[in-house]
């Protein structure tokens, strides 16, 4: 399974609370740039699963209206702010058989579960900037280590 881990784009500073912070302009186009990224390299996963904060929901559903897939776009409560890299595999464990499933979420979260996922089970984690796009490849029987296909940040898509 390819797992693709999309961060949230850019989002305005301030709103009523964390969770209702929405994109900023410069976030929408990072959405929007990442879903015709993918479109145009066939990099397009089979469901994309999203934090319930605003942000992170608006990131993915740009995104998926880019490569036409809104309809596989689903909240998933493991993925707002706090996600343990654990809770994330686990949860992975239902899409196993897929062969590419989209996680857009936030930071230090996703950056933990990266460096999980190479190996670092410590405290160390990768570094995931805003709309940028990080490819595994998951072994279905080993789901906890992966093969790092590519990184690549918002600005070279």
């Amino acid at each position: 399974m390819l797992l693709y881990l999309l961060r949230h784009a850019d989002a305005v500073m301030h709103a009523s609370s964390d969770a209702a912070r929405a994109l900023s302009d410069k976030g929408i186009e990072q959405a929007r740039e990442a879903g015709r990224f993918c479109l145009k390299n066939r990099l397009i996963p089979e469901i994309i699963l999203t934090s319930p904060l605003r942000r992170a929901e608006q990131t993915a559903r740009l995104f998926a209206e880019e490569i036409d897939a809104l309809k596989v776009v689903s909240v998933a409560q493991f993925l707002a702010c706090g996600m343990a890299p654990e809770t994330a595999l686990g949860e992975l464990t239902v899409y196993r058989k897929l062969e590419g499933v989209m996680l857009v979420g936030h930071e230090p979260d996703l950056g933990r579960l990266a460096s999980r996922l190479l190996g670092n089970v410590t405290r160390g984690k990768i570094n995931i900037r805003k709309s940028s796009l990080t490819v595994f490849e998951l072994d279905a029987a080993h789901p906890d280590s992966a093969v790092l296909q590519f990184s690549i940040p918002a600005k070279f898509m």
